[in-house]
């Protein structure tokens, strides 16, 4: 069959390179179908492009993925169109976080043919074999599928076990020269950046996530640090950011992984997903004499009742100890801090700003978002049940209009007090940001005209 895989426009200058299409675009090579990539996300063609291009081409298979987002949701709805109302239009594959915990609603506004409910690289293949009348698609377990305009949602896919098994993404058939150029905190310019995966899912529960598959399955290092080798040979990659949910699971994972690293010879850099459960300075040195540059740390709050209710796993004592762990390695702490969780004050906001401030090493501006409460996640039940939100059409189209605004509010302020909150909170980081930016250039500027500083390369702006 001939599949045409959409990558859809996130308006950035560099994108993220699209790991979950690129792994099931392999599995579907691998039986011998013909995988093409429409990369919207690089050229920012509009979407009557892709209309002409369907108009013109004859694909049997569309495939789209998205996340959950207003801006996700908005763009899908474009390209949805696109597809929709192109002349051959092809069969109409929709997945990702996005679409998956609200299926039926997703399939009413897309009229995709078949929505993907979790992993998608068995789910793909089996969903080909319906379409060449192997199987029915009511055999076909993890998706959710148009039966003459009802939609009918088949019972969950168990998890990939065994994700070595997995080949790994079909690099070739993308941009790469695009993709690698993203550059990765503390790492140099001239190096070559890739995402990869070091695992799948979490065993943590926070309120405010909305992944659906269940617990956390682990590569094993040996494969990982294959395809870090393999990248390095092919693509010549020396930056590696680990993008799955939770790289940092344990201190015996992250240690076995930063000596598999070791063991490779590579000079390499990389960052990863971290939990301040495991941030143990011995752990931390050893990550960094790996290569490891920057940490990012999932911390949500410096209130200890906020973090309780929000189930996030840890102490404010924890979170503490682990940032100063990490800077004491020499590793750079992504810092995330959100607010307007259940229960949160003002007081709440302060001590999430307090913290900001005493750690933030000025190596990206950080500031404080709003919660939000994505289908799919517990705190989005929460709110329906206490009629703070109505349904998934409430949630897209009238409440989540941008992820720097309150979307559902859980706190006592009203809507207007809680965006002037975030206001002055984030007023207050921009100002330190840029004032630890301004001293560290003029330390620079010291450096270059009274230490006649050789190395300098020019008042660059990153």
């Amino acid at each position: 069959m001939r599949i045409l895989l959409v990558v859809y426009d996130n308006d950035s200058y560099v994108s993220q390179f699209p790991l979950g299409l690129a792994y099931v675009a392999t599995v579907w090579r691998e039986r011998g179908h013909d995988v093409q990539v429409y990369s919207q996300d690089i050229y920012h063609w509009p979407e009557s492009h892709l209309l002409n291009l369907l108009n013109n081409e004859h694909f049997d298979i569309v495939a789209v993925s998205v996340i959950g987002g207003y801006y996700q949701y908005s763009k899908l709805l474009k390209i949805s169109k696109a597809i929709n109302n192109s002349r051959q239009r092809p069969f109409y594959l929709l997945g990702g976080h996005g679409p998956a915990p609200e299926p039926e609603y997703f399939m009413r506004k897309t009229s995709a043919d078949v929505i993907v409910m979790g992993e998608g690289e068995v789910t793909a293949l089996e969903i080909i074999e319906a379409l060449e009348g192997d199987r029915s698609l009511a055999s076909v377990r993890g998706i959710a599928y148009n039966d003459n305009g009802k939609c009918v949602i088949n019972p969950p896919r168990e998890l990939i076990k065994n994700l070595d098994e997995i080949g790994f993404p079909a690099w070739d058939l993308f941009p790469m020269d695009h993709y690698l150029l993203r550059k990765m905190s503390g790492a140099k310019n001239n190096n070559r950046t890739l995402i990869l995966l070091a695992g799948r899912g979490c065993d943590f529960k926070c309120n405010f996530c909305y992944r659906m598959d269940k617990g956390l399955r682990l590569r094993s290092v040996e494969n990982i640090v294959e395809e870090m080798v393999l990248l390095n040979k092919k693509y010549n990659v020396l930056n590696f950011s680990f993008r799955d949910e939770l790289t940092m699971c344990s201190e015996e994972r992250i240690t076995a992984i930063a000596e598999g690293i070791l063991r490779t010879g590579l000079d390499c850099k990389w960052e990863c997903m971290g939990r301040l459960n495991y941030a143990k300075p011995d752990v931390l040195k050893l990550m960094a004499k790996a290569g490891c540059v920057y940490v990012n740390y999932g911390i949500e709050s410096l209130d200890q009742q906020a973090l309780n209710v929000m189930n996030k796993g840890l102490t404010v004592k924890m979170i503490h100890e682990g940032i100063q762990n990490t800077l004491a390695a020499g590793i750079s702490p992504g810092i995330n801090v959100i607010f307007g969780n259940i229960g949160e004050t003002r007081e709440s906001l302060k001590l999430g700003v307090d913290f900001l401030l005493k750690y933030s090493d000025a190596v990206e501006l950080r500031t404080i978002r709003p919660v939000t409460a994505y289908p799919g996640s517990p705190l989005y039940y929460y709110a329906i049940e206490k009629g703070l939100l109505k349904d998934c059409e409430d949630f897209y189209e009238n409440k989540h209009v941008n992820s720097d605004l309150v979307a559902v509010n859980f706190t006592d302020l009203s809507d207007d007090e809680f965006h002037e909150a975030l206001f002055d909170a984030n007023r207050i980081l921009i100002e330190d940001y840029f004032e630890k930016i301004c001293a560290r250039n003029i330390a620079t500027a010291h450096k270059l005209y009274r230490e006649r500083d050789r190395t300098f390369r020019g008042f660059r702006q990153e």
